[in-house]
């Protein structure tokens, strides 16, 4: 796991599994974790983290339901969360979902967690809409397209954007339960400017992304999708994310494109 400051207003806590990222973000006296670590022991460092950045949690924001960016929970069990209300649609029109596929997950890895995962229902916040946070707003943007729900938050005091599973340096565009490739590519229009505004932007997975990097990997992703509706199979996946975990992602892409589960 890392932690690394980007603002004296912002935490961003990378996972070891997945890259998967945690911003603590702060306005005054209140703080929000946005998203979650993943192991058991990243999230019980979590609070020191905060502790020692004097960052005091009021509360969880999730930018979307898959169930690696809910466990804020196990680091603040007594936060309330907030989300969009199309993800807190999506959480109950699949209750228990998020819980089946953590169990799986931990019995794949042998992880062992000190209490089973409680996810009670969340508060819906508007998109586009905003949020208070002491004395200032994030902005909420809708972000469907990797799935069917999601928001991305704008912290425009200090030029932050956090995503969700958008704009990652180590996963190609992914689409999942939900997502289309027409609303993938409606989202990085919207995204678009924020980026261009950027001095850091906080991808769902991979390392924080200064301004100039950010808009080109928004560029590099518009055209993969762009190729995925257009080519199908034969769509060009970005130079530097060509592995093979991310070809196996791409043939996943192509199965939902082309309307198959």
């Amino acid at each position: 796991m890392r932690a690394v400051g980007l603002h004296a207003d912002v935490v961003v806590i990378t996972s070891r599994i997945w890259q998967t990222t945690c911003t603590l973000v702060r306005s005054g006296e209140e703080a929000f974790c946005v998203d979650s670590p993943i192991l058991p022991d990243e999230l019980e460092l979590v609070p020191a983290i905060a502790q020692q950045a004097q960052f005091q949690v009021m509360g969880l924001l999730a930018t979307h339901a898959d169930w690696d960016h809910l466990l804020g929970g196990y680091a603040f069990p007594d936060a309330p969360m907030g989300c969009a209300a199309s993800t807190a649609q999506a959480l109950a029109g699949r209750p228990g979902n998020a819980q089946r596929e953590l169990r799986d997950f931990d019995e794949q890895y042998y992880v062992e967690r000190s209490r089973p995962f409680g996810l009670t229902a969340p508060q819906e916040l508007p998109t586009p809409g905003h949020c208070s946070i002491g004395d200032r707003e994030l902005e909420l943007h809708p972000a469907p397209g990797h799935s069917g729900d999601g928001m991305a938050l704008w912290a425009p005091w200090i030029r932050v954007l956090i995503c969700g599973d958008y704009l990652s340096p180590v996963e190609i565009p992914m689409l999942s339960d939900g997502g289309s490739v027409e609303e993938y590519l409606h989202t990085l229009d919207r995204l678009e400017p924020l980026v261009s505004a950027a001095e850091w932007v906080i991808p769902g997975h991979g390392e924080p992304l200064d301004g100039q990097r950010a808009r080109a990997i928004l560029r590099e992703d518009r055209a993969y999708m762009e190729a995925l509706s257009r080519d199908g199979d034969g769509a060009r996946l970005p130079l530097a994310r060509r592995t093979q975990a991310q070809r196996k992602a791409h043939s996943a892409n192509v199965a939902r494109s082309a309307g198959k589960p």
